[in-house]
């Protein structure tokens, strides 16, 4: 999650006439997809665009709840976000689900398959949703053709290596207070990277899971969310969040503020 800090996002507008916006709203064509920067054809020509196209299965929707893959499937496909949000489950040794991550618009899921051709975890549909899906073997084989789509490929394993060494720090070195505030301001520079400045924004996830994935119970996820909002920090209204004091977050996130305690 660190990818957000020193970013600049622009002032929150009024709360009166804030724009809220849900992800389940962003939708995406392929040829003229507006997520073409974040998802696949990230610097491709038009021709490999094409070419990439051909193997695309498009238009996979998910029902809230339901399954894309298990736990334990072999490696078929990858799969874009294109409408919508899921989460990723694993299970932990003594056999309890631990939600490891969230994907939105733009972002690929399937990619951890790819070392064991088996998926280690269980990837959930938050709230009706659809899907790029696209043929693991055809993308191979495509990539061998197309040096730009082979360069992509290891650029997205990259970032999933960052994202895991992002949420060990999180869950190892960060204290509730900013664990929440990193994830947060994580949400709004992902939804951010669709184009739009983006500091109002509705939670697809329930405060369970996000307590989940933040390893937090769902009491200490409600309550911070209570106090960042009476410290002025946050709007809360049902799952919607808004950001109002983007500085005093990154703050918080960064460990800045429990610096700045223990010096005085």
């Amino acid at each position: 999650m660190n990818d957000y800090l020193g970013q600049k996002i622009a002032p929150m507008e009024n709360e009166g006439t804030a724009k809220v916006i849900s992800i389940s709203s962003i939708k995406a064509a392929c040829q003229s997809c507006t997520l073409r920067e974040l998802c696949l054809p990230f610097g491709l020509n038009a021709a490999d665009i094409s070419a990439l196209d051909r193997i695309i299965k498009r238009r996979r929707k998910l029902k809230k709840g339901e399954t894309l893959y298990r736990s334990g499937d072999h490696l078929r496909s990858l799969y874009a976000v294109r409408v919508g949000a899921l989460k990723s489950v694993g299970l932990i040794e003594d056999g309890r689900a631990q939600v490891t991550g969230f994907h939105l618009p733009g972002e690929l899921l399937g990619i951890d398959a790819i070392s064991a051709d088996v998926h280690p975890t269980t990837a959930e549909a938050l709230e009706n949703s659809e899907v790029c899906e696209i043929p693991y073997v055809a993308l191979e084989n495509l990539a061998q053709q197309i040096p730009g789509l082979q360069h992509q490929m290891i650029r997205l394993m990259s970032r999933e290596i960052v994202r895991d060494d992002e949420m060990l720090m999180l869950l190892g070195r960060m204290t509730a207070e900013e664990r929440l505030a990193a994830c947060l301001l994580s949400f709004s520079r992902r939804l951010a990277n669709l184009g739009t400045t983006v500091t109002s924004f509705k939670l697809n996830m329930s405060r369970k899971d996000l307590g989940d994935y933040l390893g937090l119970a769902l009491e200490t996820v409600s309550r911070l969310l209570s106090r960042f909002q009476e410290e002025g920090m946050i709007t809360v209204q049902g799952r919607h969040i808004g950001l109002r004091n983007l500085e005093r977050l990154r703050r918080l996130a960064t460990g800045a503020s429990r610096e700045t305690s223990s010096r005085a």
